[in-house]
């Protein structure tokens, strides 16, 4: 996939995932309109917009079979970044070339819904992720086996805590077999044994060669996986 000022096209690349030149600018309103009475009496008033630029003239490439990692203090553009690479935001300006199927790790709940159970969200989730009915049945007990939520399958989504959330859309995640897979501080929720469980499936995953762009302010677990780090600041590349 190419996202070049909001065009997608499909495109051969010789690496996996190629950045040019990428920026991303937000209008964020100067005035919060919070009641009704508020919009109606400034209706006619022009909008004033300040920009704020995520994003900053990014250029990087990532080879297939590379983990790669991405760090920066909060506010540096890194989930942005990630977004625009799983298509969910465009970018102002600049190109990225995706040469691969993705499975995106970046928001906790997203494709869930809280009104169905663990069971029905699994079917929706993988569903999302590209996966076919037939394909899910066959992956269905690794899914709860890993997540190890066999007990609460069909309770309700909204009763579930953040950490069984994560645990649930992870387990989805990793199993949607994509060329590339898209992880954003997954560590950050979960249980110690979660942790170490979701750390020795990236060590299997990176013996089997695959792909994986991995956020985190871990910088322990990025020197034990990353073959690559860049660094993100302000929104710009300082240093790769």
């Amino acid at each position: 996939k190419e996202f070049c000022g909001g065009d997608i096209v499909m495109k051969e690349t010789e690496s996996i995932i190629k950045v040019e030149n990428l920026s991303k600018v937000f209008k964020l309103p100067h005035e919060k309109l919070s009641t009704v009475k508020q919009h109606f009496v400034n209706i006619f008033n022009p909008k004033s917009f300040e920009k704020f630029r995520a994003l900053d003239d990014v250029s990087f490439e990532v080879k297939k079979g590379e983990f790669f990692g991405i760090i920066g203090a909060n506010g540096s553009g890194k989930s942005t970044l990630l977004k625009i690479l799983a298509g969910i935001y465009q970018p102002s300006s600049g190109k990225v070339v995706v040469n691969g199927s993705l499975s995106p790790f970046i928001e906790l709940g997203v494709g869930f819904n809280p009104e169905l159970t663990a069971r029905e969200n699994i079917y929706l989730n993988a569903a999302i992720l590209g996966m076919s009915r037939k394909q899910t049945e066959s992956k269905f007990d690794e899914i709860v086996k890993f997540s190890e939520l066999e007990n609460f399958l069909d309770q309700k989504l909204k009763n579930f805590s953040s950490g069984m959330q994560v645990r649930l859309a992870f387990s989805i995640a990793v199993q949607a077999q994509a060329d590339i897979l898209l992880v954003d501080e997954v560590l950050a929720v979960g249980d110690a044994a979660f942790q170490e469980k979701c750390l020795n499936l990236f060590r299997e995953l990176k013996k089997q060669g695959k792909t994986i762009i991995f956020v985190s302010h871990a910088l322990n677990i990025m020197e034990e996986f990353c073959d690559r780090v860049v660094y993100l600041k302000k929104g710009k590349l300082v240093t790769e």
